[in-house]
């Protein structure tokens, strides 16, 4: 639980960056002094094109360290027990008590999982809400339809969840 706890406090830091940004100028200038000359410029080059591009780099290192930080054999032996559970339950419906028996060793193999996958997140928070911040201000100055639909922040959760399924697969990330 000490590792939730960290998890807990970095969640907590993360939302006071994010609402401390135009409340302390110093926090968005910053962010903005390093990210407009490196990321607004592919923006500004080609918006969809340079979205894509920052989503993929984002999302390959976040998969990355996703692969280097979890026990990935444990996960995936955690999550092979998941499956069967799960199969064992809908086999079990009608029978009330094994039902239950079954749920809560579900439960209990979601509690093993839970904080080996949200490790990765205590890294990623912070840097992931100042982005975030930051795309909010690069597409309020500078409105832009991606794919000739989607505004800016929608078409980059859209990408980097399309990416992240395509490097979970390919890197064998569970």
């Amino acid at each position: 639980m000490k590792g939730m706890g960290i998890m807990f406090l970095v969640m907590l830091l993360g939302l006071a960056v994010a609402t401390l940004w135009d409340k302390i100028p110093a926090i968005g200038d910053s962010v903005h002094l390093a990210l407009d000359p490196s990321l607004g410029i592919l923006l500004n080059w080609d918006v969809t094109i340079g979205l894509l591009l920052i989503t993929a780099v984002l999302n390959f290192i976040t998969t990355i360290l996703h692969k280097k930080v979890t026990d990935q054999d444990l996960l995936k032996q955690l999550k092979e027990e998941q499956k069967l559970v799960n199969a064992e339950l809908k086999l079990y419906r009608d029978n009330p008590q094994k039902s239950m028996e079954l749920s809560k060793k579900s439960m209990e193999l979601a509690m093993k999982t839970m904080p080996i996958t949200m490790r990765p997140v205590i890294y990623t928070t912070i840097p992931f809400i100042l982005l975030i911040r930051w795309f909010g201000d690069y597409f309020k100055d500078n409105p832009a339809k991606i794919l000739g639909f989607m505004s800016g922040i929608w078409a980059y959760i859209v990408f980097f969840i399309v990416f992240s399924i395509i490097f979970r697969k390919i890197m064998k990330v569970h």
